[in-house]
């Protein structure tokens, strides 16, 4: 029988990761058929660019796909069965601030961790949401597949302010590591090996990892990480498949350290800025962070050639390729589209699947996806540690959301105060101080 033809919108249609997501849609048709792709993007110039390569691209390699940009909310969610979301509000401009502001108090400047993250979340969440009431309104048996980051504060903030809405929170960043797991131990590929993992995210850990005849892999990667962190083979023979930049490559090295706290489990890599936040204020630049690397590089390397291809109107030696996550999220589709059942990393309400943590917390585990939507695995109870790490992580996160639907200052600074990353009250009013003047156009007003 063949398989149904889906209609897809992706929101935030102006990315650098949309190029990235369309070549791996082409490279599934056969498992995930396409009769329609939209672009959505409130940004027209930027969405243009990625765009007008796009309608080049598919009238090469798939002209039966039907084709439509646009900054109409109505026109971009009627008629359609998925909204694959990934929008940046404020763009790159903003993540420069959050990540600059914070360094001027000694403090870890990142996207998603700290200060950094709160910001961003903050301007996150009410953009969101509005994706949530549109594709509510205008198609509302479509299914939300959101990455948008910070992932943790946007999980919490639509279990919490769209409690029914079919939408589900991924990352991407454990498929990354799976990929270098998988090259450390000379498979083909991640999804040879079979995962159990719990935590919040960019906040956890891998406790078992197996083949497919069940085969115990994490000695290995262990004696691995143990040395080299989650650098590669081929990296430490400087044979890397891909250009890496600098702070990814520190990154993958430092979780050498992070691994060494409990040797039991392996460890998401974002865990060095809670567990070495000194170092890595040490070794940024105030002045040119990993917003300004990815400015830099990424978006001009994708805008460029986004704009060649529109200029000689053919993509046939076209340079974009497929990323990680956009196969993470065609995995995703599928599984809801024609409910294969697949196991998959999803950030979902705990509802008991970690046994000695807070039901309400939105948690990263494995489930198990169909037409219905993830169903939850047990993990099971968590040591102390870990337990003890992810309370106050989720009360910052809890805290995030709560000053965003109260407009309270006091608990934004609350939530400043609450992260391992700052450290001091003082500090965190200081640093909430200088974010509430650089938001001013993004955030609601707090009191």
């Amino acid at each position: 029988m063949a398989l149904k033809e889906q209609s897809i919108v992706v929101a935030g249609g102006g990315s650098t990761f949309t190029p990235g997501i369309i070549m791996m849609l082409l490279e599934n048709l056969d498992k995930f058929p396409i009769r329609q792709i939209k672009f959505y993007d409130n940004d027209y110039d930027r969405q243009k660019q990625i765009a007008d390569a796009t309608e080049i691209i598919l009238k090469e390699r798939a002209p039966q796909i039907k084709f439509v940009a646009t900054t109409d909310p109505e026109e971009a969610f009627t008629d359609i069965d998925f909204v694959m979301a990934h929008i940046r509000v404020g763009k790159y401009a903003m993540r420069e601030k959050d990540e600059k502001i914070p360094l001027k108090y000694g403090v870890v400047g990142q996207e998603t961790c700290g200060p950094g993250g709160i910001a961003y979340g903050m301007r996150s969440i009410g953009g969101v949401l509005e994706l949530v009431d549109y594709m509510e309104k205008y198609s509302p048996d479509a299914w939300m597949l959101n990455y948008s980051n910070p992932a943790a504060i946007v999980a919490e903030a639509t279990r919490k302010l769209r409690p029914n809405s079919k939408i589900i929170n991924i990352c991407d960043m454990p498929v990354g590591i799976e990929a270098r797991m998988a090259e450390i131990l000379g498979l083909e590929s991640r999804k040879d090996m079979t995962i159990r993992y719990y935590g919040l995210n960019h906040f956890g850990w891998w406790t078992d990892i197996r083949d497919k005849d069940g085969n115990d892999l994490m000695p290995k990667i262990k004696e691995h990480v143990a040395e080299h962190g989650y650098v590669t083979p081929g990296e430490l023979n400087g044979r890397p498949e891909e250009e890496i930049e600098p702070s990814w490559m520190h990154t993958f090295g430092k979780a050498k350290e992070v691994y060494a706290l409990d040797p039991k489990v392996l460890p998401n890599t974002y865990l060095k800025y809670y567990f070495y936040p000194q170092d890595e204020v040490e070794h940024s630049n105030p002045e040119h962070t990993r917003a300004n690397e990815v400015m830099e590089n990424r978006e001009k390397k994708v805008f460029s050639e986004c704009n060649r291809i529109a200029n000689i109107k053919t993509a046939k030696d076209a340079k974009l390729v497929t990323d990680d996550h956009a196969s993470y999220i065609v995995d995703l589709a599928r599984a809801i589209a024609y409910n294969t059942r697949e196991r998959m990393l999803l950030i979902v309400p705990n509802n008991g699947s970690i046994v000695n943590f807070d039901p309400t917390a939105m948690v990263e585990i494995p489930c198990i996806v169909g037409s219905q939507g993830p169903e939850p695995l047990t993990m099971g109870e968590i040591p102390r540690f870990q337990k003890g790490l992810m309370e106050q992580q989720v009360g910052v996160e809890k805290l995030v959301v709560e000053a965003w639907a109260e407009g309270s200052y006091q608990k934004l600074w609350q939530a400043l105060t609450l992260s391992r990353i700052v450290p001091n009250a003082r500090i965190a009013k200081q640093i909430l101080d200088d974010l509430i003047e650089a938001n001013k156009e993004y955030w609601p007003e707090l009191v």
